[in-house]
């Protein structure tokens, strides 16, 4: 296996191996570990380059410090990128090599499951190193984390819709999903049940249907999804979706959703808040799932109770940077990562202190 490190600036360690005889070819970002180790998961996506990877996992990364630390989860930031098609690429060979790979860095980011990437490929990536978490229960670990991240996207939609809406609840709501996978799915069966009307769009034509004939949800085509007239749009699918094109055709209240990255800059934050659209910031909403794993890293090990009681303040966090917003008379996505750069900062200085 050929391992080479790249040299990012504000990145602590970004590195690339390929591995001929696995089809391995893939990407690990260290973004900070001031506040502990890198955590984030496992992507395996068919990117047209590997300069398409890097962007994503660089994006990921970074995004994963800022979640981690506005949980208060005592961890870094971190992410792995698998270049490759998964209905064609995935086996055992690949994911013990990717097992190697993460092993290499010798602790420094412990990986878990993010998209294409199941528990079971986990188990293979486990044989080979044990900077590995969300396995089975079974094993002791914390298990698959989409309920996790759904719980708590559920919540904040739940805090987004009370604010914008002068107090009233989710039922009755026309919410917009983008994406009804491991996540999406339970947080529309989680909404309706809530009493929302809901409007699905997926890639996956098959699983779109089923899930509309269970809960009764209209299905948006893909070029219908952002401009859709709702309440709540839930971006749940991959990121970048808010953007100069995008975001003046966006006819909702509020955007609230698991998906991460969803702005393609920062800055387009700044423009949600011009159309008078509350964003709840990807990162602290949808920090369900590294909760529940973060939760596992504790002494003791893994405790659902725990693991619960945290991710139901995920709605608190949101109204402190709501707070902020108004206060500070900035963007959503400007207060979030203002208090993400404060929390990091206080976690340098105590490094300095000790």
């Amino acid at each position: 296996m050929e391992i080479r490190e790249l040299p990012i600036d504000d990145y602590e360690k970004v590195v690339v191996a390929k591995d001929p005889e696995s089809q391995l070819h893939a990407l690990i970002a260290v973004h900070d570990t001031t506040l502990g180790p890198a955590l984030g998961g496992m992507r395996m996506w068919p990117y047209k380059s590997e300069e398409a990877a890097l962007t994503d996992v660089l994006r990921l990364s970074k995004g994963m410090t800022f979640k981690s630390a506005i949980a208060h989860t005592g961890l870094g930031g971190g992410k792995s990128v698998i270049i490759g098609d998964p209905k064609t690429i995935k086996s055992e060979k690949l994911y013990r090599a990717m097992g190697r790979f993460i092993d290499h860095l010798g602790g420094l980011y412990i990986t878990a499951e993010d998209v294409n990437t199941s528990i079971e490929d986990l188990e293979i990536v486990r044989q080979e190193t044990r900077y590995v978490t969300g396995l089975s229960r079974a094993s002791g670990s914390s298990g698959n984390p989409s309920p996790y991240t759904a719980r708590g996207c559920v919540l904040g939609i739940q805090k987004c819709v009370e604010r914008a809406f002068d107090g009233d609840s989710v039922s009755g709501k026309h919410i917009v999903l983008q994406g009804v996978g491991a996540v999406g799915s339970i947080m529309a069966r989680e909404l309706r049940e809530l009493g929302a009307h809901l409007s699905i769009y997926d890639m996956n034509v098959e699983r779109a249907e089923q899930l509309a004939k269970e809960l009764d949800a209209e299905i948006l085509h893909d070029d219908d999804v952002l401009s859709a007239d709702c309440d709540v749009l839930a971006p749940c699918a991959l990121g970048a979706i808010l953007n100069d094109e995008t975001i003046p055709a966006l006819r909702c209240k509020v955007i609230a959703g698991c998906a991460n990255n969803q702005l393609a800059t920062l800055e387009h934050g700044d423009l949600v808040r011009q159309r008078g659209i509350l964003y709840a910031p990807d990162y602290v909403i949808n920090a369900g799932g590294i909760i529940n794993v973060a939760v596992e890293l504790m002494p003791g090990g893994y405790d659902e109770a725990k693991s619960l009681e945290r991710v139901r303040r995920i709605p608190d966090a949101l109204e402190e940077i709501f707070e902020l917003s108004e206060r500070e008379h900035i963007s959503t996505a400007e207060a979030a990562h203002r208090r993400a750069l404060e929390i990091l900062a206080e976690g340098r200085r105590e490094h300095v202190t000790n």
